[in-house]
């Protein structure tokens, strides 16, 4: 079952433009946090990556991500506890996002 976070109505789509960028919310599906991230270009995108990677270390906690051109996606799963959402992923979800 997919859950939307941060959202009032289950089963959104949601977009946000804030200036060059445009992300998505969380979405729980199939044991992970998963999320969109869209850039002006390639640099901005990289430079995300860059802060979401001082945070994951910091937290010993790293995402599955994979980055073309302006797009980061992200999953967000605790391999010690079984492949499964925990805190620890909630947590390093409200960090990324912070970073926005």
């Amino acid at each position: 079952m997919q859950k939307d976070y941060l959202l009032p109505v289950a089963m959104t789509i949601n977009k946000y433009n804030t200036s060059s960028k445009l992300f998505y919310m969380w979405k729980e599906d199939k044991n992970r946090l998963y999320k969109r991230f869209e850039f002006k270009n390639f640099s901005e995108a990289f430079a995300f990556m860059t802060r979401v990677a001082i945070e994951a270390e910091k937290m010993d906690h790293h995402p599955l991500w994979t980055n073309v051109w302006n797009r980061v996606e992200i999953w967000l799963s605790t391999h010690d506890a079984g492949d499964v959402v925990t805190d620890k992923d909630h947590k390093l979800a409200a960090k990324i996002d912070a970073l926005i």
